[in-house]
């Protein structure tokens, strides 16, 4: 297969992966995405995950779509074939992305009848073959994202048996979700909330493999709370639902509290900045609700928060943008409001 290169220009992506945004699922899309670089210059975001067999047998390359403005970003793969994902690898870096990730942790049913996601925790060496492959047809980073353990498996035994096979495969970085994934009889939204967090194990894998930088991931839902993993030794922190819902309390002060400086823009600044950005996307033939329905929290914890939130949702199914300055007027005059009384 044959692609015209695109810019993946040396990027510190260790330093990125001190704070990252969680793949997710129907949310990260190249849209959140960019909205999210707004807060944020320095944090890693990621795709969603994409199937190895969509890039390779599929040839869905639109799903690699993306801005050099949203860098740096990773592109996970979702995947168990060492070849399919060799070539997916190449493709996403021909693509101009700065890290392919290997999801190992999404206990979803959907992802077990493929064969990949979290139920690869049980077999390790199946992952190292898939890492090593990835490793040797890309140059950029090829990382891990898994659970502590899956089912009825001791993570205390079975965790550093897999670090242990994928570190030896090459894999120098990996996010750990400090929970088990029950694979039968919760369902993925439960598998976030009901197993225990463990991340006394996951410091100690930090301890037992130095060389490796580990992220922890997992009931993370405050900046305050990376800020101190951070600060107890963990190379990174991975957040997730708590980003993306609340955009503002999180990533704001991320560069800032993490990085050593800030961007400091407003809510209002942001949803200027969109508002550019909204417009090219209809001129293109797009819906503004594809790019609007992650902007639900920017105002979270202000006043008019909920209008806001109100606007957008009725201005769903429009194909105009005037439902969207309808809420920033809005929410402007609610602030203003509530700051004269």
């Amino acid at each position: 297969m044959n692609f015209t290169k695109l810019d993946n220009s040396t990027v510190d992506i260790n330093k990125a992966a001190r704070f990252s945004v969680a793949p997710m699922m129907d949310w990260t899309d190249r849209h959140c995405r960019y909205f999210h670089r707004q807060f944020t210059k320095e944090a890693l975001l990621y795709t969603e995950m994409i199937a190895s067999a969509a890039l390779v047998k599929g040839k869905a390359f639109h799903l690699l779509d993306h801005l050099n403005e949203e860098r740096p970003v990773a592109l996970q793969l979702g995947g168990s074939d060492p070849i399919q994902l060799s070539e997916a690898a190449s493709i996403g870096e021909a693509h101009g992305y700065d890290e392919i990730n290997l999801n190992v942790g999404c206990p979803s049913d959907r992802v077990q009848s493929g064969s990949f996601g979290a139920v690869l925790m049980k077999h390790p060496k199946l992952v190292a073959r898939c890492c090593e492959a990835m490793i040797n047809s890309t140059s950029v980073q090829v990382t891990v994202k898994c659970r502590i353990g899956v089912d009825e498996q001791d993570p205390n035994e079975t965790l550093p048996k897999f670090l242990e096979h994928i570190k030896d495969a090459g894999v120098k970085r990996v996010i750990i979700h400090a929970r088990k994934a029950i694979l039968k009889g919760l369902s993925p939204k439960q598998n976030r909330d009901v197993p225990p967090l463990d991340y006394d194990l996951v410091f100690e894998m930090k301890n037992r493999f130095p060389n490796l930088h580990i992220s922890l991931n997992g009931g993370v839902s405050e900046l305050s709370e990376a800020s101190e993993h951070i600060s107890k030794g963990m190379d990174g922190v991975m957040i997730g639902r708590s980003a993306y819902q609340r955009p503002n309390s999180i990533l704001t002060s991320v560069d800032r509290t993490l990085f050593g400086h800030a961007i400091d823009k407003s809510p209002f600044a942001v949803a200027d900045e969109m508002r550019k950005y909204i417009l090219d996307h209809c001129k293109n033939g797009g819906r503004p609700h594809q790019i609007t329905r992650h902007m639900m929290g920017l105002f979270y914890g202000f006043p008019g928060a909920k209008a806001w939130r109100s606007c957008l949702s009725q201005g769903s199914s429009s194909t105009g943008i005037d439902y969207y300055d309808e809420a920033i007027y809005t929410v402007s005059r609610t602030i203003k409001n509530n700051s004269a009384a």
